[in-house]
Order: structure tokens, then C-alpha cells, then sequence
């Protein structure tokens, strides 16, 4: 983890015209909001699995990030990761957000499903590291689902900052309904770590069937003022908050979070979870750091909450 002194000197930097690239890989820096991908406990074993390629086109240019987001993002870029994965039957699907930047994701059908998922990742890595629970919604759960790359990320194109990964969310779940043959109000949406942020800012514009989140944090700023107090000054307090957000949605919520997270602290995910309205569930996730997996408990908790969503 960077010390603040360092931070500082990389926002004088930045304030000077030299920031660093927006496109810094995970393992290049440290940031108080990364989320490495983890398969869910008990995985299913995978089989082969074709994948049809579509070339993007170009996107428009799109804002440039702040400072406090370009500690925020860390994007891994096409081909890294696993983009043949087995055992998962899948479509990419190529879709624009409304600034037009052109965005690619996983469309994971599945035959008479209980529910439809729209999955929102964290901010390291892209899509293909999260196959295995691509597969465990489809397989085990019994769900369809879209996975997506925000802007940046994976295939899809342009630079990502938080107006425009919000744009891409709406892409996404406008993209995904309309492939479901569902309204949008019928779509679950699903969200671990940034992603979560994702999913509640959409949740709050317009109610989706139930709300899922997985290790998320209160607001942007609260993360912040934990790992870097001396800098929390840099985050607006409207950006990403989460806990203001969730106070206006008023359906079905499951939340998990684990009570050693060492990157969103356990009192950040509860101070989200006592924001929101009923009805709502919380699981802890016992000495559970912020990448480590799922318990037991919460995909049985999960099973159960697909079950007692309202009909759609």
C-alpha cells in the first residue's frame, strides 16, 4: 500500500499536467479499492465451450478521469485473462452506452430460468476472470445472466471514469432486458465491490426485481478517508455514495460482507446495509478478507433469495 506522502506527491503530479496513465495493470500499483476476482466456493469443473468473435468499432472520445479515479480503476485489457473458458455457454454481445462507447459482455443464457442477472464486477482485472461464477449462476443457480466490461476494461473500449461506468450499467441492463425478452424493472441486479456501487446507483433510478450486493462499500469517499485520510479531501462526498442511493430503493436486498475485509472495512458494508430499507438481509462472511471467497452460508442465503423474489 502506497504511503500518504507518496499519494500526495502523485496528486501534486497530477495537478501539474503529469499524472500517471489511467491504464496502470493491478499489479503495476496499489489502490484502496481493488478487487481481485474469485470464483465462488465449490465450483463446478468446466467443459469445452465455443466462443464467436466480433470486432468492435470504433468509440468516441470520452472524458478523462480525475485524480481520485485514477486511483480507483485497474483495468486488464483484451487478451489478458481466459476468453475461451470451458463449461460456460455463453454469446459476447457488442453494445453501445449513450455517449456511444462501445462495450462488449457475456450474455449466459439459461433454459427457463428462475431469474435474470446482471452482474456488475469490481475495479481490477475484466469479465474473463469471473467465468467460474459466470458458471455457477448459470449451472447451479439456475439463472441467466449478462457479465459486462465497463469502458477500459477487457474488450470494451474507451477510458473509464464513475459518470461513465454508470452509463455503462444502464447500457448493460437495457441490453440484457431487451435480450431476456423482460422489462427492465424484472432484471436482478448483482454487484460485488465497486460493482455493487454500480448496481445501487441503478437501483435507485429505476427498482430492479431484487438487489445483491457483495462486498461494498458505503460511499467512495468513506474507503478513501480510511486508507488515505490526509487525501479524502480529493473525493467529492457525492461521488459514489452508496448509502445515500440505497436509502431511495425499496425491494428485496441480500448484502455480504466479510469481517476482516481489509480493503472496504466491515463497518463501511454495514453502514450501507443500515441505510437501506426493508426488507433486507445481511451475511457475514466469518474472517473473510475483501478477495477472499464466498462462504457456505451466503450461496445458501443466495439460493433462498432467488426463491423469494417477488414475481417479475
Amino acid at each position: 500500500m502506497r504511503s500518504d506522502f507518496l499519494i500526495l506527491l502523485l496528486a501534486l503530479a497530477a495537478l501539474a499536467g503529469c499524472a500517471p496513465s489511467a491504464q496502470q495493470q493491478p499489479n503495476q500499483s496499489s489502490t484502496p479499492v481493488v478487487e481481485k476476482p474469485q470464483p465462488p466456493q465449490d465450483a463446478p469443473v468446466p467443459s469445452a465451450e465455443k466462443l464467436k468473435d466480433t470486432p468492435p468499432s470504433s468509440a468516441k472520445r470520452t472524458a478523462k478521469p480525475s485524480l481520485d479515479e485514477r486511483m480507483l480503476f485497474y483495468p486488464s485489457k483484451y487478451p489478458e485473462g481466459d476468453w475461451k473458458p470451458k463449461g460456460l455457454t455463453f454469446e459476447d454481445v457488442w453494445f453501445n452506452a449513450e455517449d456511444g462507447t462501445h462495450l462488449h459482455g457475456w450474455y449466459c443464457p439459461c433454459d427457463r430460468p428462475r431469474a435474470v442477472v446482471l452482474f456488475a464486477h469490481g475495479n481490477a482485472g475484466n469479465l474473463s476472470h469471473r467465468a467460474p461464477l459466470m458458471q455457477y449462476l448459470q449451472k447451479d443457480l439456475r439463472v441467466s445472466a449478462l457479465i459486462f466490461d465497463y469502458r477500459g476494461y477487457g474488450r470494451s473500449e474507451g477510458v473509464p471514469t464513475v459518470e461513465g461506468i454508470l452509463k455503462d450499467g444502464r447500457a448493460a441492463r437495457s441490453l440484457l432486458a431487451r435480450r431476456a425478452g423482460i422489462t427492465q424493472s424484472q432484471v436482478v441486479l448483482m454487484g460485488r465491490s465497486l460493482g455493487g456501487a454500480v448496481v445501487v446507483q441503478l437501483a435507485a433510478e429505476s427498482p430492479p426485481r431484487g438487489l445483491i450486493l457483495e462486498s461494498t462499500f458505503s460511499s467512495f469517499k468513506d474507503v478513501a478517508a480510511h486508507h488515505y485520510p490526509l487525501l479524502a479531501w480529493l473525493v467529492s462526498a457525492k461521488k459514489l455514495n452508496s448509502a445515500a442511493k440505497i436509502a431511495t430503493y425499496k425491494g428485496p436486498l441480500l448484502q455480504s460482507h466479510g469481517d476482516a475485509d481489509r480493503t472496504i472495512p466491515y463497518a463501511s458494508g454495514r453502514k450501507l446495509f443500515e441505510a437501506a430499507n426493508e426488507p433486507k438481509r445481511f451475511v457475514t462472511i466469518p474472517g473473510g478478507d475483501h478477495n477472499d471467497r464466498q462462504s457456505a452460508e451466503y450461496y445458501t442465503q443466495l439460493n433462498r433469495f432467488l426463491d423469494t423474489l417477488p414475481d417479475g
